[in-house]
């Protein structure tokens, strides 16, 4: 079958988008409605990966829709970082199915298909934010993942379902309307154009202080980056289940939100006016003091949801203080954590989701000795801690090797300090868990007969292949690590790393 590039973009959106109407259909048939979602997952991967081999080999696509009003159109291009995010969401869409087919019928989840047609519609918005070609098609699909993963959170239907809802939806709409929207209008009216430029859109002749005040309202704005105070959406969505915990944190949602705030920083205002820009120190030090206080927060949580959801809040600052750095070797880190922190953290709330459907435990003081009955699920928690941390031979050292160059070229001696203090607060509530789940004895200090209870084979299978993605990503770094250079090539910025 022979695509054009140009309908290979447009079907990235309408495959998942329209499988939610035969998945709805096969609704009384679980084994055909999860087969219609993994087969629409596996043509995602085709798609993505096809147009990855095009623009590889010097191909560009552009797709630009007629105008909505006059001077709006909904617009498209492959870019490297964009492809970064879609090939990661595309292949992490597949995973996250087959976990949860196996967690969902472990644990007699209710609304299973709401929970599908939702992560297909989901996945399809993830498509248009990584090839929206200017900021008003990334805001329309932007508020599509938004409401799309709303019924998501409150999946349970219970009162702190409900409760999470209502802050995730509060928190994401107030900052997208009140601080996203009020930037992309500002842009225009000072920039006159909202698509992604090279070197940003923005001249000598803009006023410092407006340009340093839409910076604070995009930061702001992006609240699906959760940077502080406008992170509490985050631990409230904890109370979903296991697979919508992997969506949000590692897939589309938080994903979805540092890769808002890469592109605008690059493509939008540009790293060397970032440098100059008043605002930009305020906001580069607010970002690690989000890394810092999470962390912090993270080590007092018992609930290991809870530590993984203040984990991820301060995982997402590392990629703000990256774009904020304004160097190309903070770029470079920031756009290659995308990845690597979306293996690590999935791969840690799958084991959070496999822990309790296989022992129905919840809460980490619980968990002593439990590597003996889940040794597979625990040394899985491992691997993708040594990611988190950024130790070898795990992905992420190499994406947090980036960010300190970055600190380093940029003279930020404090920013340096906090990254690695950050991943000594990272081993600290992220070692102990499995240390104590494989040396230390149960709960009544007893020895107790080992007999193996590891999550459904599926969830055990998506498991182990995200763990194995951290590892694959130290030691065959090179095609991730050519596309974050692509990407700064394409921004117009050099590296001399």
């Amino acid at each position: 079958m022979n695509l054009s590039p140009e309908l290979m973009v447009l079907m990235t959106i309408l495959v998942p988008a329209f499988a939610v109407i035969p998945i709805i259909a096969a609704n009384r048939y679980p084994n055909l409605r999860e087969g219609i979602t993994i087969t629409a997952s596996l043509m995602l991967i085709y798609l993505v990966s096809s147009l990855y081999t095009f623009t590889r080999d010097g191909g560009s696509v552009t797709l630009v829709s007629p105008d909505l009003i006059p001077g709006l159109s909904l617009s498209f291009e492959i870019e490297p970082l964009g492809m970064i995010f879609s090939l990661v969401a595309s292949y992490l869409w597949l995973v996250t199915t087959v976990y949860a087919v196996g967690y969902m019928r472990g644990h007699h989840e209710q609304n299973q298909t709401r929970f599908y047609s939702c992560f297909a519609i989901a996945i399809a918005s993830v498509m248009g934010i990584a090839y929206a070609d200017n900021l008003f098609t990334l805001f329309i699909f932007y508020e599509i993942l938004t409401f799309s993963t709303y019924p998501l959170v409150t999946h349970a239907g219970t009162v702190k379902a409900k409760q999470g809802g209502r802050v995730y939806l509060g928190i994401l709409l107030t900052t997208s309307i009140l601080f996203l929207l009020l930037a992309i209008i500002g842009t225009w009216v000072t920039a006159g154009r909202m698509d992604f430029v090279a070197g940003g859109v923005f001249n000598e002749n803009n006023s410092p202080l407006v340009t340093g005040t839409l910076l604070v309202l995009f930061i702001f704005g992006i609240g699906k980056a959760a940077i502080m105070p406008f992170h509490r959406w985050l631990p409230a969505a904890m109370v979903a289940p296991t697979p919508v915990s992997a969506l949000l944190h590692a897939v589309a949602v938080v994903k979805a939100g540092v890769f808002t705030v890469l592109k605008v920083c690059v493509y939008i205002f540009g790293l060397d006016l970032l440098k100059t820009l008043p605002t930009t120190d305020i906001l580069l030090y607010l970002a690690a003091a989000t890394v810092i206080i999470a962390s912090i927060i993270a080590m007092r949580q018992d609930n290991l949801k809870a530590r993984l959801a203040y984990s991820t809040v301060s995982q997402l600052g590392y990629i703000t203080i990256g774009a904020l750095l304004a160097t190309s070797a903070g770029a470079l880190g920031g756009a290659m954590h995308i990845a690597m922190h979306a293996f690590g953290k999935i791969t840690l709330f799958f084991c959070a989701g496999a822990i309790m459907v296989a022992s129905h435990k919840t809460e980490i003081s619980q968990m002593r000795g439990l590597g003996r009955q889940m040794p597979i699920t625990m040394v899985a928690f491992f691997i993708g801690s040594l990611s988190i941390i950024g130790l070898p031979p795990t992905g992420g050292t190499w994406s947090k090797w980036y960010l300190m160059i970055g600190a380093i070229d940029s003279e930020k001696w404090l920013i340096m300090i906090v990254l690695m203090v950050s991943s000594l607060l990272n081993i600290a509530y992220l070692l102990p868990i499995p240390i104590r789940a494989f040396l230390v004895d149960n709960e009544d200090g007893q020895k107790s007969e080992v007999k193996i209870k590891e999550a459904p084979l599926l969830s055990l299978l998506a498991i182990s292949v995200t763990a194995l993605g951290c590892i694959v990503l130290f030691f065959y770094t090179q095609p991730l690590f050519e596309l974050a250079l692509s990407f700064l090539e394409a921004a117009g910025v050099p590296y001399g790393g």
